[in-house]
Formats: structure tokens, sequence, C-alpha cells
């Protein structure tokens, strides 16, 4: 549902079928037809609040809006089989009726192949319109900085961002290309340029685009929701078509040329250092005269892609990662070895997570549902009452004062033996169960006989549920405990008394 819902909002905001199929990685064909059935749905960009992914699936897809299309040959393997010894079309076409009965015939079959196969050898020269597009990408060089103290170098990497009419750029050092330092170059890009534009051209970078990612081998979902903050639209260059990022590609080597060729015999101590040197150097290359054309890359910046650009949102987008969880037995799903609870009706389903680094958002169904302060450290839980069954939330209210009070219903030794159950373990919550069976012996036994049954388990150091209960079923507790006849110690030599084991001191005291 994500993808259906990023084709409607790209296609809303004017781009093209292509361009939009481009960008979420479907065909062309497959975007027509969603925004197809979302017309006949009647629905259109922005969505209802209210509607979740189920609603939209059944608008789309029920039995009166279904669509049956043909489906569209790979072309691609079509032709790539064809170079083999002996294959034909025909004999593909029969292998692509086997699969798909009611495909193209043959006749329409070679004639989409044909025209297909014509747009392979012509090579379409790009004309970038005025802030239409920012191409991104991290040089191949890289930069050492070496560390005052001990001497260690690391390298920084180069990030660069390039416009495409007027090839104006933006370069900063990072030492890494994770993600979160991925979203963050962009928010700096945009902030340089005062300005957002309308389509990103990024390498298939592994922190920017899933690649490996089996179901969604497209741009991050954190990647789209940055794009979605901004208002333009993530457009990865095709793997292996370097004219898709030429732009990028000459910038990335005036850069390596003018700028870092520049400070190959500098050492630099820290990032904030190389950033500041690299900034000097940046205003010199765009503010250059081009060669052949009139005017500086600034110049054209200035004349063209400015005053295109989309502003700039109002705050900054807040770096958020996302992750599919499953929910547990105990209605809590586990992120980054900490635990945050959902409705237990959601027990067994997966939930898509939403965090940063101060809360954490669970949404099901692309609702979202609930939301918690982000947990430090590991092994903790949030959890909030109202995701609990009933039975659990009771139990969650008792507190060992409570607990005590109850037990004093049926007499004060009921209550000295609780309370000394629950002091003897080191969580009071682990006395609990067995608190409450005693207690709950006065509905069988009577409150006068659980009192009596204490009293004698308290006298014999039997501190459990099972000694009580003993006492009560071999009714112990109605017969009268015998009195011990204390018998004094007999007088023999062998004997020894107190003052044997005086001092001498003593005894002479």
């Amino acid at each position: 549902m994500r993808k259906i819902k990023e084709i409607l909002r790209l296609n809303a905001s004017g781009l093209s079928n292509r361009q939009v199929a481009q960008s979420v990685k479907v065909s062309p064909s497959t975007v027509s037809l969603i925004v197809n059935k979302a017309e006949k749905a009647g629905l259109s960009w922005p969505l209802p609040e209210d509607m979740n992914d189920l609603n939209l699936e059944n608008a789309l897809y029920s039995t009166a809006t279904r669509i049956d299309a043909k489906p569209i040959p790979d072309w691609s393997a079509i032709h790539k089989e064809l170079k083999r010894p002996h294959v034909t079309l025909q004999l593909l076409w029969e292998e692509y009726l086997e699969s798909h009965p009611k495909g193209y015939r043959y006749s329409y079959f070679c004639e989409l192949y044909q025209n297909w196969r014509k747009k392979l050898e012509p090579t379409m020269r790009q004309d970038h319109k005025a802030g239409e597009k920012m191409f991104v990408d991290f040089a191949g060089q890289t930069v050492d900085i070496q560390d005052p103290k001990t001497g260690v170098t690391k390298p920084a990497q180069i990030f660069i961002a390039v416009l495409g009419a007027s090839n104006y750029a933006f370069v900063q050092a990072t030492f890494s290309q994770e993600l979160r330092n991925w979203i963050h170059l962009h928010s700096l890009s945009f902030e340089f340029f005062q300005g957002v534009s309308e389509i990103i051209v990024p390498d298939n970078l592994r922190s920017g685009i899933s690649r490996s990612c089996r179901y969604e081998p497209d741009a991050n979902p954190t990647y789209h929701e940055m794009a979605e903050h901004y208002g333009c639209v993530v457009m990865p260059s095709r793997p292996y078509r370097p004219r898709d990022k030429s732009k990028v590609e000459n910038a990335v080597l005036h850069v390596e040329r003018q700028i870092l060729a520049r400070l190959r015999n500098r050492t630099f101590f820290s990032l904030k250092e190389l950033n500041r040197t690299i900034s000097k150097e940046l205003k010199t290359l765009n503010e250059k005269p081009f060669q052949k054309l009139d005017g500086s890359r600034k110049s054209w910046y200035e004349e063209l892609d400015k005053k295109a650009l989309l502003p700039l949102p109002s705050e900054r987008y807040i770096f958020a990662q996302w992750k599919t969880l499953k929910v547990n037995i105990d209605y809590h799903v586990e992120l980054e070895k900490n635990y945050y609870s959902v409705p237990y009706q959601l027990v067994r389903e997966k939930v898509d997570v939403r965090f940063t680094t101060f809360t954490v958002e669970i949404l099901h169904k692309g609702k979202r549902i609930t939301s918690h302060t982000r947990l430090s450290g590991t092994g903790k839980r949030s959890t909030n009452p109202e995701h609990m069954p009933d039975s659990h939330r009771k139990h969650l209210e008792w507190t060992p004062t409570r607990i005590i009070n109850w037990a004093k219903k049926s007499g004060e030794s009921t209550a000295s033996l609780v309370e000394k159950l629950l002091n003897q373990k080191a969580h009071p919550e682990q006395a609990y169960r067995s608190c409450l069976g005693i207690i709950r012996l006065g509905d069988k036994y009577g409150s006068d006989r659980l009192e009596v049954a204490c009293s004698r388990a308290i006298d014999c150091n039997g501190l459990s549920y099972g000694s009580v209960k003993s006492i009560l079923q071999n009714g112990l507790d109605l017969v009268e405990p015998e009195k011990q006849n204390v018998l004094p110690l007999p007088s023999h030599s062998n004997i020894r008394g107190a003052s044997y084991y005086k001092s001498e001191e003593d005894k002479s005291c």
C-alpha cells in the first residue's frame, strides 16, 4: 500500500507516468493501471484521513473496479534470449502463452518487441529544466583526518550535490555513508541551495536505495519520508547507466581536480577543519567562469535554479527510521532490545515501527495506533495499561499494601504471615500469587480457622501457602497445642554448667 500511495501522490504533483514509475520502481503500465483504478473509485490525493490501507485496498481492488490487463512481456529478457543460438520470436511467444494463455497474439507481440528494440539505439541528450533535478553522490576519493593525540588517520567521505540546470554544487565531508548522515547531508544541501528541487537523482547507494530488499527494492522508507517532507520525489539512476547521472559525475570530477587535489599535501585534524577549507575552495569553484559559456555556476544558479526551486519547509526533517516487526504474545514489540506495548488484539500481527531519537510510533495497516517515549539502555519496557487485557490490568493494580490490608480482614496473624512472605522476596510481586492463595483459603475454611492456621504456621516457621493449606486440610488448627514440659538437667560430674565457660578473671569477681 505504501507504493500505491506514493504513486497517487506523485501523479497528483504533475509527474508523468514514466517519471512516477522510475521513482517507485514499477512499470509505467502499472502506474497507469493504479491511477485508472483510483479515478474509477473516486479517489484523489490527498486521501481521506480516515482511510487506512485495508479501505484503500478494498476501494481499488473490489470486483467492481477490477481491470483485466494483459501481462506485458519482459522485453529485456526476450532480447537477451534472442542472442542464443536457434532461439526465435516464435518460440519465445509460445513460451509466453504457456504462462499467460490470454496474452498478446503473435503479430502484436512482434510489433511491441520491435518498438521496444528501436529505443535501445539512440542516445538521448538530457536537457535539465531549472529547479527540476538535484543529483547526489559520494566521490570515490576520500580525505584522511588525523587524530592529534594518537596520530591514527580516518578517511572522510566526500558528499556532492549538484543542480541540473546551473551545475551549482554543494560539497560536504562526513565520516560515513550511513543512512543518518545521508539524510542529514540532503537537508544541508537544500539549505545551501535555499530551496528544494522537484526531483532527487541519487546513485544506487545502499543506505538510500534498498536494492537488496526482497519486498521493497526501491528507495529506503526513511528516504521516501524525507522526500515527502520536502515535497519532492526520489528518482534513482539506473544501474550501469552513467548518462543518467552525468551531471554529478562531472561535478565529482571537478571537485576531485579543483578541490581535493589542492588539499593533497595538507593534514587535517578534525572534520570541522576540513569542511571549513572545502567551503572556501567550493566558493572559488562555483564562481569560476565557464570555459565555453558565459557566466559561472553561481551566476547561472542565481538566474535559473534559485528562482525555480521549491520553498524550504518551516522545519528541517527529523531523522526517523522504519522497521517491520511482529507483535509478541505479551503484546509488546522488541526494538533495539527494549519493549513497547501495543493493544493486545494485535498479538502476532506485523506492525510498522517508526522511531526517532526521542519517540517510537507504531502503525498497523498504515494507521498510527500508539506512540511511546523512546527508552535508553536495554531490557526496559514501556507499557500502556490501556493495551492490557482486563485480567492483566487488574493484576497490575495490586500493591503490597493493598494485599496486607485485605489479609487483615481475616485477622492480624493472616496479615502478619502475608507481610512476612512479601518481605522474603527481592521483588514483592514474586509473592503475590502465594499471598492471594492464602487469603482465598478463608473462602473455603472460614476466616476464623484461617487466622488460627496462620498463627500456627508462624510459630513453626512454615511461611508458605502449602504449610497453611496443610494445617487446614489436616484440621491441625482445631487441635489444642500440647504444652511442652521442660525437664531439669540431671546432676552429674561430667555435665558442665555455665560457670565452666567463665574465664578465671570472671570467676574471681
